[in-house]
């Protein structure tokens, strides 16, 4: 009765009801939303996944492989021991019927080709320096990946709970255009009712893809977090915290203002990256390897010595016994199609490092230029939403929907506007943790050896 007796106006029952949205509807989502079971923050995240990474222990047995074999690298050779009787007579196999026959034992030993042992374990200790390096970019690879899964994980969470904030006023807006229908009050037509409607499904398919979205991030961070001794995060729901973490970008005074220039500072810096000294390495032990193939064109040299043991002769007489001392070695001749080879694929080698090492700095300093660029453009961006364009949008809302509540608007504005302001609080949110993501990859890039 009391809204058949407002003329040409919306009720001012639903007038009370879209305000008392506005501002209570937030508190009532929040009021109605679950209590995290336990939170997990960037820091706990980051060194529960360098703690558990599989990949580091086995890289360290990997190491301790290296130093095993350039331990036994440095090591001569076993000598060889050999024993037989010569000259027996085949007639009657008689031990002591000639006096050639002996029994002889003999030992050889090889000695390598001049530097060659200590430059086998030399090139073995200069790769087992790798591993410490590749272990340091391991983790940093890590934390960065773990940044920014945490992130995705942060940004699906948020934006679930901004359309579950906004969602009763959608419901109160779609409440309000069946009530102005069915009491015929108003400019509200059909179609608004069912464009309501239409927004309603499409804000809970939207909820239903950000879950989807946000348990398949759980689970892959779950995957990093877990080991055979510490799965305490599989075993149950985590929630983040509420506020983004404080990542600050590293070395920033390295970043040029023009992004065209490389100065010798930023050159250096990342020539100090772990994996740019890896590459240090490889080149230091291929060039060992070059050293150690120009030894193939030194002589091998192998010792002998054997004792040839006498029986007594048929009449009862001693025979002496022998003793035989020798040298033998080979002759480097013909190195054309070996030695030479070999050196030369040594060098190919050690110039294969170089020019990997010379690529990977160049990709370093081209994707230091282009994240510094979107740091640019996206803090601007962060600018424009701060100071401008979320309050435009949250004017625009408030101006439709009272222009609809005193007839002078549309209902369809009203729903577009809303629909905008929610998308805009979103992207918002997008640009801050799109920030916070780049600065991840710079600091990665940034990250330098421990020496």
């Amino acid at each position: 009765m009391f809204i058949k007796d407002l003329k040409g106006h919306t009720s001012v029952l639903t007038i009370l009801c879209l305000m008392s949205v506005l501002i209570f509807g937030n508190s009532e989502a929040v009021a109605n939303s679950s209590v995290a079971s336990s939170q997990l923050t960037l820091e706990q995240a980051v060194q529960i996944a360098q703690n558990n990474d599989p990949w580091l222990e086995s890289n360290k047995f990997r190491q301790q492989s290296i130093s095993a074999q350039s331990t036994a690298a440095g090591s001569l050779p076993d000598p060889m021991v050999s024993i037989s009787v010569a000259n027996l007579p085949v007639d009657s196999f008689d031990f002591s019927q000639e006096a050639m026959t002996q029994l002889k034992f003999g030992v050889t030993q090889a000695l390598p080709r001049g530097d060659s042992l200590a430059l086998s374990q030399k090139r073995l200790q200069q790769i087992s320096q790798e591993f410490p390096l590749q272990r340091q970019d391991r983790k940093a690879k890590v934390k960065a990946a773990i940044s920014q899964l945490w992130l995705d994980i942060f940004l699906t969470a948020q934006t679930i709970e901004l359309i579950e904030k906004d969602r009763p006023l959608f419901e109160q807006l779609a409440e309000t255009a069946s009530i102005n229908y069915s009491s015929a009050m108003g400019q509200t037509s059909q179609q608004d009712v069912i464009r309501a409607q239409v927004e309603l499904t499409r804000l809970d398919d939207r909820l239903s893809q950000l879950r989807q979205q946000l348990i398949s991030n759980k689970a892959q961070l779950v995957e990093w977090l877990t080991s055979l001794n510490h799965s305490q995060w599989a075993m149950r729901e985590f929630e983040l915290p509420d506020n983004l973490p404080a990542i600050t970008l590293g070395s920033e005074h390295l970043l040029s203002e023009n992004r065209n220039e490389y100065s010798e500072k930023l050159i250096q810096h990342l020539s100090n990256h772990p994996q740019l000294v890896a590459f240090e390495q490889k080149i230091k032990a291929s060039d060992t390897s070059i050293e150690l193939a120009k030894q193939s064109y030194k002589p091998q040299w192998n010792l002998n010595a054997s004792y040839g043991y006498r029986d007594d002769n048929p009449m009862g007489n001693s025979r002496s016994d022998f003793f035989s001392v020798g040298v033998s070695f080979d002759v480097p001749l013909f190195t054309e199609n070996r030695q030479d080879q070999q050196v030369t694929s040594s060098i190919k080698e050690r110039e294969a490092y170089k020019a990997d090492k010379w690529l990977m700095l160049r990709n370093m300093l081209a994707s230091v230029r282009n994240f510094q660029g979107q740091l640019a453009e996206l803090d601007s961006r962060r600018q424009l939403f701060n100071n401008k364009l979320l309050q435009e949008m949250q004017q625009q809302a408030e101006s439709t929907l009272n222009a609809y509540t005193n007839d002078r608007g549309d209902f369809a504005e009203v729903m577009r506007a809303r629909i905008a302001e929610l998308n805009t609080k979103i992207d918002a949110m997008t640009v801050e943790v799109n920030y916070l993501k780049t600065v991840v990859q710079l600091n990665y890039l940034f990250t330098q050896a421990e020496q």
